[in-house]
């Protein structure tokens, strides 16, 4: 599957049915119509505006919107999102409120590079915002990335991840989501030996998957089962000539996409199926829970084939970091040489991504971590999405995370948690 062909030829299937989707829904929409009533031509419109939508996302980067936020003054300031360090493959960046005075804690949120934009996190962002200085690292589309910028690997990401803590300096706390938990310890244990006073004050690591034997899930066994050949001749394609990217190898966010909803298909087909029928009985909306879901879920982007293949085959078969065996850029990255760095661990009782146990195997390598620099927490009836964006998240997980970050700093916070925040 390695070819310009395959990778151009999911490309139009999309196009395909985009067009599909519209054309039915122009028909139906037709006064023509209006001549031979029929429920069948109501749903054929809805279908089509659903189609057409659901195809179509699957190619846009979505916005933040994230545009205002209401001060401690009752006025509405705006909320300025701004590139600290722009890279190739990813820049650092900023959500500044104009007219606040810096918030005290100073926040790093490492965003997944698994299939979805960083903006998979928004709702993460928009409640930390009221009470921290809030950095989030954006990960480009590897199609958009021309062939001369080089590789991009886990070792890669780990250095973007060092570099990225030495901007924001020794004041800042790091909090991990799933896929980047493992890079993320190993890029401050590699502090803790090159630059030990750039490492951060706390690292949050939610739902990664630090040891992915310690508790089989549907992921673990397909990277078990699958040897790397055939990985690297059924996923890795070659990006086609539309894009500035062309001829870099890569896993397409459209097949990511395929395996994401083939997981749970059934749930995403009644999911659509019941969304036209809504469309159909005027009852959907254009900012329902249907569509805030999939604007989100749908739209993808490509990895490098280089990062794919190393996770699979460094993270989950290997298990190198889950050994204590990691090399970054020719060394070897010691996870017990943090030593000051506080560390917590976030679990869904009920995550099916990455399964409780796995990611609070990070405490046990730290072993040069004072037990009182630890600690965890498993949220009751949670799954993946919901430790970090759901009602989990808002409620009871945020919370912790910003008592963890408090008792970690180097003055205590005169100010409460906000907790009506979004």
């Amino acid at each position: 599957m390695r070819y310009m062909a395959t990778y151009d030829f999911m490309e139009t299937m999309r196009n395909t049915n985009q067009w599909l989707g519209a054309t039915a829904t122009a028909m139906a929409s037709s006064p023509a119509m209006a001549l031979f009533p029929n429920p069948a031509i109501q749903w054929m419109a809805a279908w089509g505006e659903v189609t057409e939508r659901s195809f179509q996302r699957m190619i846009v980067k979505p916005d933040w919107h994230i545009d205002s936020f209401t001060c401690e003054d009752g006025k509405d300031h705006i909320v300025n999102v701004n590139t600290v360090v722009e890279r190739p493959f990813g820049d650092l960046i900023h959500f500044d409120v104009s007219g606040r005075k810096p918030m005290d804690r100073k926040v790093l949120l490492v965003a997944p590079m698994s299939g979805h934009y960083a903006t998979l996190l928004r709702s993460t962002v928009k409640s930390l915002i009221p009470d921290c200085e809030v950095y989030i690292t954006d990960w480009h589309n590897a199609r958009d990335i021309p062939v001369s910028e080089g590789k991009f690997d886990i070792e890669d990401y780990t250095l973007y991840l060092v570099d990225f803590m030495k901007e924001l300096g020794a004041d800042t706390h790091v909090i991990a989501v799933c896929q980047p938990a493992p890079l993320t310890l190993a890029a401050t244990a590699y502090l803790a030996e090159e630059d030990p006073k750039a490492q951060p004050l706390s690292l949050t690591l939610i739902g990664g998957p630090i040891d992915p034997n310690a508790a089989a899930t549907d992921v673990t066994d397909f990277g078990h089962r699958v040897t790397m050949g055939q990985l690297e001749e059924t996923m890795i394609q070659r990006v086609g000539f539309k894009y500035p990217g062309v001829g870099r190898m890569v896993y397409p966010g459209l097949l990511q996409l395929y395996s994401f909803m083939s997981m749970n298909a059934d749930r995403h087909s009644k999911a659509f199926s019941d969304q036209i029928m809504r469309v159909a009985q005027g009852e959907a909306s254009e900012h329902d829970a249907h569509n805030r879901f999939y604007d989100e879920y749908l739209a993808v982007m490509d990895m490098t084939a280089e990062f794919y293949l190393t996770t699979v085959e460094r993270i989950f078969k290997k298990g190198e970091i889950a050994k204590n065996e990691f090399v970054v850029a020719g060394r070897k990255v010691d996870i017990g040489k943090i030593t000051t760095v506080a560390v917590k661990t976030v679990e869904g009782a009920k995550d099916d991504i990455t399964a409780p146990g796995q990611c609070i195997a990070a405490l046990d390598l730290c072993t040069g971590l004072p037990d009182n620099k630890k600690a965890s927490h498993v949220e009751p009836g949670a799954g993946h999405y919901g430790i970090f964006a759901g009602k989990s998240w808002r409620n009871n997980i945020r919370p912790l995370v910003l008592e963890f970050i408090d008792a970690n700093s180097p003055k205590p916070k005169r100010k409460a948690a906000n907790k009506n925040a979004a």
